[in-house]
């Protein structure tokens, strides 16, 4: 099976030639992102399987009864089997308006068994700047389940205490791009190449005129644009879809020493190396025999073990590697001497100690 992975990646990688990406899929332009919120908040309306009377969730009870003009009492202390206090998270995306709706997701911050079919008191989301953004309000949807037995036996299945709520928030205020009103458009890359950057102001440039688009460095590529939002959207609108050929990466070797997947880009190269591998198995078998003595003897009855141990050594061919190989060559001959994804490992790495694996090897 690993063989025939291995030589379907190579030929895949191959076959493939240099394509255009467009543009939108190499980045995006500054500003124009989604922002993170979060909200304290109370559900209510639990089947006994809320917090039980932890003490920040009376706290947080009183302050919403507050809202209304109910004063608990200072030593009140309600039973909370049917609250429980939650985080909210959401992402708001750019351009958000008033008005529109977010979906939120909603996790039980104490000890609540589940949140299945709890009600979330209006709660305002507050972004990283402290201002509130968005309020968040609805019946919670819940995937998990959870049952408990009198004896203390108990089954969970999934995670029933988090939930979401679609479209449980309401934009509030919006948050401020600037794409407008900035001297520039900056386009940033999602991965750091200086070629790749290079070639997104040529295409650019070549679209529009020499001098609307420069790199400033490995990720930014500031573009000049007129002022106006309209005629900006425009401008935007056409340099994302204009295709653009990426740079070749940089040559990595990714191990995911947990599953044993081995990831080689086409970059990778290795330089002349004479690699051999071999196992080597030791088997040991215990074995018991009973010694019965003769009939009238003076002899007893005795437990005899034998050991028998024995080595195999799996003869494997040395194989070359010639100066600047590419992929194909270094699967086909991984694939000569049959070796496993633990085996691929072992010879990647000392290729890497010898020198001659011209790559990162980068180990999950």
């Amino acid at each position: 099976m690993l063989r025939v992975f291995f030589a379907a990646l190579a030929a895949l990688i191959l076959a493939t030639p240099a394509t255009a990406d467009r543009i939108k899929d190499l980045g995006g332009f500054q500003g124009i992102r989604s922002n993170q919120l979060t909200g304290y908040g109370v559900v209510v309306g639990l089947p006994g399987t809320g917090d039980d009377n932890l003490d920040y969730t009376v706290q947080s009870l009183k302050a919403v009864a507050s809202r209304f003009g109910l004063q608990l009492p200072p030593n009140a202390n309600p039973g909370m089997k049917n609250a429980a206090v939650v985080m909210i998270t959401a992402e708001l995306p750019p351009f958000a308006k008033p008005g529109q709706r977010l979906d939120i997701t909603v996790a039980s911050m104490g000890k609540a068994k589940s949140l299945r079919g709890g009600s979330l008191i209006l709660t305002p989301l507050l972004g990283a700047d402290g201002q509130i953004y968005a309020m968040a309000q609805g019946n919670l949807a819940v995937g998990g389940l959870g049952a408990e037995g009198a004896d203390g036996s108990k089954i969970v299945v999934n995670v029933p205490s988090t939930g979401r709520i679609p479209e449980g928030a309401t934009v509030e205020r919006a948050v401020a791009t600037g794409f407008d009103t900035a001297p520039t458009l900056t386009f940033n890359l999602a991965r750091a190449d200086f070629t790749t950057a290079q070639n997104v102001a040529g295409a650019i440039n070549q679209k529009l005129g020499l001098g609307v688009a420069e790199a400033i460095d490995a990720v930014s590529i500031a573009v000049r644009a007129p002022t106006g939002a309209d005629r900006r959207a425009t401008l935007m609108s056409m340099i994302e879809n204009l295709d653009v050929v990426s740079a070749e990466p940089p040559a990595k070797v990714i191990v995911n020493a947990r599953t044993g997947t081995v990831v080689i880009n086409s970059a990778v190269r290795v330089g002349p190396a004479a690699v051999t591998h071999g196992k080597l198995t030791v088997r040991i078998d215990e074995n018991q025999r009973i010694s019965q003595p003769a009939p009238f003897s003076q002899g007893q009855t005795a437990l005899e073990r034998k050991s028998n141990v024995a080595i195999d050594e799996e003869k494997k061919p040395m194989f070359l590697l010639a100066p600047g190989p590419r992929l194909a060559d270094v699967v086909k001959a991984v694939n000569a001497i049959g070796a496993s994804p633990a085996d691929l490992v072992a010879i990647l790495e000392a290729l890497k100690e010898a020198g001659a694996l011209k790559a990162e090897l980068i180990v999950l």
